[in-house]
């Protein structure tokens, strides 16, 4: 079912050693015939094979089981075997190939248990796809299957881990922008200006997805610790702004207009500036080498970052100022309370 899937390579089932074994089925029609019981047939045959514990034997303070077992010669060829007596109900023997077929069949060597359920691992590599295409082809193969009572498939490996991975580092994203949310009110008194720097946020957010769509890159583990550190770089910037606006009113004693918005976005432009270029300076090599062994976390991560960092300076240094100018008009902020002593 799953080898005409598009990129699956070096499908196998793996640890499916097998081994030829004597198989013995018992015609019961036959059997019935000749007064031959199935299970004086199976009992007959694992005597022969495996041994019938008949008592022990206790020498030297030690007990050694006596066992009762066929010759070497009578398992040697599949003759010998046929003219195995069995003892009928009415103590006549009748020979085992004419109550019983034999033949030899291939039979797993080891059968692998987990959670005291048997399994057997079919391994498959992806290759010229992404994994989740993939993936969801390989569900609706296995749905399509109708499995014996009892048996069921289960999709594991690293695209099953790196979804459960994804899946909280969702839950950490999640966290974090609520506690983001927070942190800027607390830093700037006003949950107007918390909300205007919380849109530095997803705009970062959709820069990372744009550089990682235009690279033809998927969603990896790699990509959202890539996301993670752009919330961080961009709730850093829109602080440092907002909070240079409010130093200058405070220390120099400038009026709000657009002269303060105007200085207090020249005094944070180079230090943005030399900061995001050092950044993306940084991430380019990593970006450039590709995907080569070694870097499938970290390429991934490069390139998120470059997108997000590139979309949080360009919309800090000339959308934020505007938003802030109107937030602060329309709302003034509350001076800072202290105490003065006479």
């Amino acid at each position: 079912a799953l080898s005409g899937i598009k990129g699956i390579v070096d499908l196998h089932a793996e640890g499916q050693v097998m081994e030829p074994t004597l198989e013995v089925n018992v015609d019961l029609e036959k059997a019935g015939k000749t007064n031959v019981k199935p299970g004086d047939v199976r009992r007959a045959t694992a005597t022969v094979f495996s041994g019938l514990v008949v008592g022990f034997l206790f020498k030297e303070q030690k007990i050694y089981e006596v066992v009762v077992h066929g010759a070497p010669e009578a398992r040697q060829s599949m003759t010998n075997l046929n003219d195995l007596w069995i003892e009928k109900s009415d103590r006549q023997y009748a020979k085992l190939g004419d109550v019983a077929a034999l033949k030899m069949v291939a039979t797993p060597s080891v059968i692998k248990h987990e959670a005291i359920s048997p399994y057997v691992d079919v391994v498959a590599n992806v290759a010229g796809r992404d994994f989740s295409s993939v993936a969801d082809e390989v569900e609706d193969k296995l749905e399509q299957i109708k499995f014996p009572l009892e048996h069921h498939p289960e999709l594991l490996g690293e695209y099953s881990e790196r979804q459960s991975v994804q899946r909280r580092m969702v839950g950490v994203g999640l966290a974090c922008l609520i506690g983001i949310f927070l942190l800027l009110q607390a830093c700037f008194g006003s949950w107007r200006q918390a909300l205007v720097g919380f849109s530095a946020i997803p705009v970062a957010a959709a820069g990372g997805v744009f550089a990682l769509l235009a690279s033809g890159g998927v969603m990896s583990l790699g990509s959202i610790i890539g996301f993670l550190a752009v919330l961080g770089i961009a709730a850093r910037n829109v602080v440092l702004l907002i909070k240079g606006y409010q130093r200058l009113e405070d220390e120099t004693g400038t009026a709000f207009g657009t002269e303060l918005v105007l200085r207090g976005a020249r005094e944070r432009l180079t230090p943005l500036l030399a900061s995001s270029a050092a950044i993306v300076g940084a991430l380019l090599p990593l970006v450039a080498f590709g995907r080569i062994p070694g870097l499938e976390i970290v390429g991934p991560t490069a390139i998120v970052m470059i997108g997000g960092v590139v979309a949080s300076s360009l919309f800090t240094m000339f959308v934020m100022p505007n938003l802030y100018a109107r937030v602060r008009t329309t709302a003034p902020r509350q001076p800072d309370l202290g105490l003065a002593a006479a």
